[in-house]
């Protein structure tokens, strides 16, 4: 188990990785997205049905890839709304609700859940689940 000290600090190593991911994304900056994740990350976002939820699938470098191919004229911004992260040794898990503006207009809002492990890089993204909410 950390120290109080010890896991705030990892706490603030996990929020600026999660924080850089989405200035990668506001800046439209691949390199900064991509050094948020680790080589082996998956993606997947809950899909509201009639029937019941189903997930649907991303891959990482199709994400970087429309980051890096977003219009000029196009401004993505994830606002985090708060952090609740819990850390056991080299993994840890952030629960990360969230509003999501396109061009300053209010888009959508949900909850990212993120998966993250420690590694001799920092710590890096491995998993992360969404909702979306129109709402």
């Amino acid at each position: 188990m950390a120290f109080p000290l010890q896991a705030q600090t990892q706490e603030k190593e996990i929020e600026k990785v999660i924080s850089s991911l989405f200035d990668g994304m506001k800046t439209k900056n691949p390199e900064l997205v991509e050094a948020a994740f680790h080589p082996q990350a998956s993606m997947q976002t809950v899909v509201k049905g009639e029937n019941g939820a189903t997930l649907g699938s991303n891959s990482v470098r199709d994400f970087i890839n429309r980051i890096a191919t977003t219009p000029a004229d196009t401004q993505m911004d994830e606002r985090i709304l708060r952090y609740d992260i819990k850390i056991d040794g080299d993994m840890a898990s952030a629960w990360t609700p969230y509003e999501f503006y396109v061009n300053g207009a209010f888009s959508h809002h949900g909850v990212n859940s993120f998966q993250l492990i420690r590694t001799a890089e920092g710590w890096k993204i491995t998993y992360v689940i969404d909702t979306r909410h129109r709402k």
